[in-house]
């Protein structure tokens, strides 16, 4: 009927023969615990099915092959408009986006400068492009718009003067044979290879390190007696030339980080730092050069503006008119930011340096401004890292949707959002295959009387009342404070807006830092993380294979900023780890799986080979990885699936046509164990693997890890490129606890609650408090009321945001009280 979409059989992932209907020119608020479903129908399934329809008007050959990758899985869809979808994650952001390019605003600065800029006398006019560091005309031609410059130098490239050459006293050369051949050609010409470096002559260290030439020497290798020392052809480099054919090359971030560890990186000495040319930078407008513009947050950004529209209202000339209207536009689109509760930002500021939340709510001002109506929006949990004081801003802006003649639906786990929404759609009741039906859909109120429902629960129940829900694990008392072991003393942290802060950090308890959105809470933990790990705790990379491409616009990939501060332990308990457990993806390419990021394959594979069958044929473990060319399916190389390549078209991906998906070759899998294949494996979701593999105690570790903090929904062979980010940092969690033996260990948390249900935040409650029962010190930012009033301790930041905030307001221990209890 009229005013409903009406769905029909959706079958998408779990979802389990689903009839619903929502309401048109409406909010709705579609909700359930982690993995139940709700992403599979809200963006699945109506938004798949839009995207279906729109590509139905492609030829029918491309048709056929789309249709195979963008399957929706649904009966029928009544009532359905275009869809705009705004999911978490940060497809299209690239190292080179900024805050700027994201919500086009950048843009529109550029061609305010350049229509109404300031010129010096007797200037030529330019356009926007030269207001760009990423343009051909823009950038600064000495550093490329980067703004700094790597300059390899002897003490970054010999940081010890005492070896000798023998000794590996140049760093900077390769490792392995590469930098053994280097140190084989010195020797061969002549110099001193064991020698202390200090003690060569300073024209051979200058010709060792900086010269451009590249000799063709004769080498007789050295080698141990038993191996055969044929003479080779050797070409020499210089060390200062590999650092800078590796920094340009290169297109590892792993090479990338080493080298810059071998060079002197400060700001470019012809743009200052600015990264653009001086006729841009030459000129200004209201007193700001494109640069200084970009630089200021977008509240004060703001301010400027309001002045100047003022003082252009009613302008008679065509300049003052058009400039006007290019104010106005920049305006509007500034004053969305402000209201979301990004006033803090700057146009200038990488999009890989805001959290996911801010960054999906900078595409919604984007979505905003395009003046659509008639379409649904369907957003991934857009109150995600807003403080609870910025969401009644953000429920406006989607009322403000709603009003324009759209309909809204928001994947959501705050309550807050929930109870403020026209409808709600509630899935589960639990995840995976314990999930799938639609529990309730209709008006919020009603929610309340589903008791099979554990959204229900939590809706209109006060936060000190959930949190005492269910069992106590037995690993510490279920009320009452824990006491610190001991002190972290920090003094003159450093980092971004936080600026010369002094904190004393109690050990063995867990702390919440909390404030508004960009009081400093990511930037606290960053300074935290190098400076404990500088001077104190040995780093532990729990990140995996992450890291954002390198795009084509927006602000450079530049040095990561450093830290600056101090750090001393007092007490018991000093940390001698350092573990930062973010919401990176734990891998970029479908490769990655949960199985093999967690390291429970390597115990599955090792059972495998050791079966009669797999002796028998001459199988090692090996020959169980799909990453091996021994066993992986060689049609589709062990990734499922093979590459699409469409005329005019973006490349999809289409089931494998030779193993189905399975990943592994034929005689891979007519090995089994247990009555499974490989593959039979794969396919099993972690609940389903802690029985079939609870004989293989390296692999039940992680499974119980990862069942407890609420992933047992989640398949072995889920691909990373799959998992949110919150599934991600629960991940990266369970392999850390998954360690049967850590020393005193440092944990810092960002927003780890991100993406959850009520129901999951307190596992990962659980989880956080048992590590801080250990032993260890747990450290989190966070704005969820439960994972603040179950805190030991609490730091408040602020008092506003960007350069309003950044400071310590308040160290409070919080009053003895509930502990959060397994669910």
């Amino acid at each position: 009927m009229n005013g409903q979409i009406e769905v029909r059989g959706a079958r998408l992932h779990n979802l389990r023969d689903v009839d619903v209907d929502l309401p048109r020119d409406a909010l709705v608020a579609v909700t359930g615990v982690s993995g139940s479903g709700k992403s599979s129908l809200a963006f699945g399934t109506i938004h798949g099915e839009s995207q279906r329809r729109y590509l139905d008007s492609v030829a029918p050959y491309a048709r056929r092959l789309l249709h195979t990758a963008i399957d929706p899985q649904v009966r029928d869809v009544h009532g359905l408009p275009p869809t705009v979808a705004l999911e978490q994650g940060r497809s299209g952001a690239g190292a080179r986006s900024s805050v700027g390019t994201v919500t086009t605003t950048g843009a529109t600065l550029r061609m305010l400068l350049s229509r109404c800029g300031a010129y010096p006398p007797g200037a030529q006019r330019l356009d926007s492009d030269h207001f760009s560091a990423n343009t051909a005309v823009g950038a600064c031609p000495d550093c490329g718009g980067l703004g700094v410059v790597h300059e390899p130098t002897e003490a970054s490239m010999v940081p010890d003067d005492s070896l000798s050459i023998a000794e590996g006293a140049v760093a900077a050369w390769p490792g392995a044979w590469l930098g053994k051949n280097y140190r084989d050609i010195v020797a061969t010409l002549g110099h001193d290879v064991d020698a202390p470096w200090r003690e060569l002559p300073a024209q051979t260290r200058t010709w060792i390190l900086f010269t451009d030439e590249q000799p063709v020497v004769t080498v007789v290798p050295v080698r141990d007696a038993e191996r055969i020392n044929r003479p080779y052809q050797g070409t020499f480099s210089s060390a200062a030339r590999y650092v800078r054919r590796t920094l340009a090359e290169t297109r590892s971030a792993t090479s990338r980080r080493r080298m810059l560890r071998f060079v002197e990186t400060r700001a470019c000495p012809t743009c200052a730092g600015r990264r653009l040319r001086p006729d841009a930078l030459a000129v200004t407008w209201q007193g700001l050069a494109v640069d200084e513009a970009a630089a200021l947050p977008v509240a004060r950004l703001v301010e400027v503006l309001r002045a100047r529209r003022e003082e252009l209202e009613g302008g008679p000339d065509a300049q003052a008119q058009a400039e006007s209207v290019l104010v106005t536009d920049l305006l509007g689109r500034l004053e969305l930011l402000l209201d979301l509760g990004l006033g803090h930002l700057s146009l200038d500021r990488p999009a890989v340096g805001v959290s996911t939340g801010e960054l999906q709510r900078l595409r919604l001002a984007t979505a905003l401004r395009s003046g659509l109506f008639g379409v649904v929006y369907v957003l991934d949990e857009p109150s995600a890292g807003l403080h609870p004081r910025d969401v009644d801003q953000l429920m406006e802006l989607l009322r403000a949707l709603v009003a324009a003649g759209n309909t809204v639906v928001v994947v959501e786990h705050d309550m807050a959002v929930v109870q403020r929404c026209d409808w709600v759609v509630d899935v589960g009741p639990g995840a995976g295959r314990d999930g799938g039906e639609v529990l309730w859909s209709g008006p919020v109120g009603g929610l309340a009387g589903v008791a099979v429902s554990p959204t229900a629960a939590y809706l209109h129940q006060p936060v000190h009342e959930a949190e005492v829900r269910g069992v106590d694990t037995g690993r510490g008392p279920a009320r009452g404070g824990r006491a610190s072991t001991g002190t972290l003393e920090l003094r003159g942290l450093e980092r971004h807006t936080v600026r010369g802060v002094d904190l004393d950090l109690p050990l063995g308890v867990v702390t919440v830092v909390t404030g508004v959105s960009g009081s400093g809470k990511t930037s606290l933990l960053d300074a935290v993380h190098d400076v404990v790990g500088g001077q104190l705790a040995r780093v532990e990379d729990v990140e995996g294979e992450s890291g954002a491409a390198e795009g084509e616009d927006g602000a450079g990939p530049g040095p990561e900023p450093r830290s600056g501060g101090v750090a001393r332990a007092v007490g018991d308990g000093a940390p001698t780890r350092v573990v930062r457990i973010t919401q990176k993806p734990i891998g970029r390419s479908p490769r990655s799986t949960l199985a093999t990021y967690t390291g429970l394959w390597d115990a599955v594979r090792q059972a495998f080979a050791a079966t009669p069958e797999a002796r028998g044929r001459g199988f090692t473990a090996s020959r169980f990885s799909f990453n091996t060319t021994a066993g992986q399916c060689p049609t589709c190389g062990g990734e499922g699936a093979v590459a699409v390549e469409l005329l005019f078209l973006p490349g999809t991906y289409a089931p494998c046509p030779t193993c189905h998906g399975d990943r592994f070759g034929p005689e891979t899998l007519e090995v089994g164990w247990h009555g499974h294949t490989v593959a039979d494996l794969l396919r099993m979701s972690v609940r389903e693997a802690r029985e079939a593999l609870g004989g293989l105690p390296a692999a039940a570790r992680a499974l119980d890890a990862l069942d407890a903090l609420g992933l047992g929904y989640l398949q072995l062979g889920q691909s990373a490129t799959e998992l949110s980010g919150g599934e991600a940092q629960r991940i990266k969690l369970a392999t850390e606890l998954q360690k049967r033996r850590r020393s005193a260990t440092l944990y810092l948390f960002d927003e780890p609650t991100t993406g959850l249900h009520p129901a999951d935040v307190h596992r990962l409650l659980v989880q956080l408090h048992a590590l801080a029962g250990e032993g260890h010190t747990v450290v989190v930012a966070e704005h969820d009321p439960a994972a603040v009033a179950t805190a030991d301790v609490v730091v408040q930041m602020g008092p506003g945001a960007g350069d309003a905030g950044g400071r310590v307001e308040e160290v409070r221990r919080v009053r003895p009280g509930p502990r959060p209890t397994a669910p």
